[in-house]
């Protein structure tokens, strides 16, 4: 099929799954914000009426005692707790089997994640499917969630997939390693904090990561087909606050002011998917995560820039934008040059943030088979243009060790 009749189908189908979208009220909830943000958020989930509260997190927090500090809150307010630390990255339907059973057997009557993406995307999913026949497999796609989830509430510890905000989750299947997408306005929390007593002393690679994961959902969300005036302006506030304080929270582990600002920056793109959407940096990051278990954050950091750079021309307005508001263009430079810039400025951060340029699992015999489905995938965003499984392949290609190998040498 040619790319005019592919392209000429994707504005269909674009323009038909925009009005449900369009027609949604508009999406508000209560955000705490700040040091000691935890036991603000605690103390409203008590307020709200809730009497057994199920937290969904990993074993690490809990080690760390991060899970801990909630739990005491909750309870000094007489709110009964059970933990399910179950969660790994890339959760699985089996982690949602898991943490439903829990729910069911002690007949929690709210949710509270606590952790990142993984762990707000399962207790999405748990608070969801625990009213809607307890199967999380039977709400993949819009709009399957009929009745009222279980009052959801989240404690983001890492700043980067702005799940806190958004009305999506994405869940593997454990078998196939697919991910698969869920979105309904009625998965989105009651309630967020956002903590920099949380994020503080983590180490460098995972601001890093996480950081330039919100960066791709703030870049992808201004160049989308989908772009509103509150999209646009939640990306266009969370690229500048991420480019002034991503450096910062990378070299200082306990620099309270770049975290802080960096959970704000996370939580705005995440506020921009919801009108606008990802692109083809997610198409490709998905499936690095399903072939190698590549990290998200670093899957996108590593492709975003040959992304990009492919996009230039159709998206060279709303990057040249971003070019001049980060400071590396100015109003006398062209657009061309500016998105240029601009596109070079992630690049160079990624350099700064000791992101690697090639992805050493990746291989030559599996480049065919991870374009067709990322081409399959970005078929589906609002992206202003749609890749070939060539255009996504040459891509991929720059990825390859001998690729960066040479790029090195030059």
């Amino acid at each position: 099929m040619s790319k005019f009749f592919r392209t000429l189908l994707q504005r269909t189908y674009l323009a038909l799954i925009a009005i449900p979208f369009k027609l949604m009220p508009s999406l508000a909830y209560m955000a705490f914000n700040g040091q000691g943000s935890t036991a603000q958020l605690c103390r409203h989930i008590a307020r709200q009426g809730a009497q057994r509260v199920l937290i969904v997190s990993d074993k690490i927090l809990v080690e760390l005692g991060i899970v801990g500090k909630a739990v005491d809150v909750l309870k000094e307010e007489g709110v009964e707790c059970v933990i399910y630390d179950g969660i790994l990255p890339d959760p699985t339907f089996a982690m949602v089997d898991e943490g439903l059973a829990l729910q069911q057997q002690h007949k929690c009557d709210a949710v509270l994640a606590i952790g990142g993406g993984s762990s707000i995307d399962c207790a999405k999913t748990i608070a969801s499917a625990a009213t809607n026949g307890r199967d999380g497999r039977k709400l993949e796609g819009y709009f399957k969630v009929k009745a009222m989830p279980l009052p959801l509430f989240a404690l983001p510890t890492t700043s980067g997939t702005g799940s806190e905000a958004t009305i999506a989750a994405v869940v593997s299947d454990p078998a196939s390693h697919e991910k698969c997408f869920l979105a309904d306005p009625k998965m989105l929390p009651k309630a967020v904090a956002l903590d920099a007593d949380l994020l503080l002393g983590m180490p460098a690679p995972i601001p890093a990561a996480t950081g330039m994961d919100a960066l791709t959902h703030a870049v992808e969300t201004y160049i989308s087909l989908w772009g509103t005036e509150s999209s646009n302006g939640y990306g266009f506030a969370a690229v500048k606050m991420i480019f002034d304080y991503l450096p910062r929270a990378y070299r200082d582990g306990n620099d309270a002011e770049a975290r802080e600002q960096m959970a704000l920056a996370a939580y705005y793109a995440g506020m921009a998917i919801n009108d606008a959407g990802v692109g083809n940096v997610h198409a490709i990051a998905h499936q690095l995560g399903r072939h190698y278990g590549t990290p998200h954050g670093l899957a996108n950091a590593l492709v975003m820039p040959e992304v990009l750079r492919f996009m230039a021309k159709a998206s060279e307005k709303p990057l040249a934008e971003l070019g001049r508001l980060i400071g590396v263009a100015d109003t006398s430079t062209g657009d061309a040059q500016a998105a240029a810039k601009f596109i070079d400025a992630v690049a160079d951060l990624n350099t700064r943030l000791g992101v690697p340029d090639v992805l050493d699992t990746l291989r030559e015999e599996d480049i065919a088979a991870i374009a067709a489905d990322a081409v399959k995938e970005g078929a589906g965003y609002p992206v202003p243009v749609l890749m070939s499984r060539k255009e996504c392949q040459a891509i991929l290609r720059t990825l390859l060790k001998q690729t960066g190998d040479a790029r090195a040498m030059a």
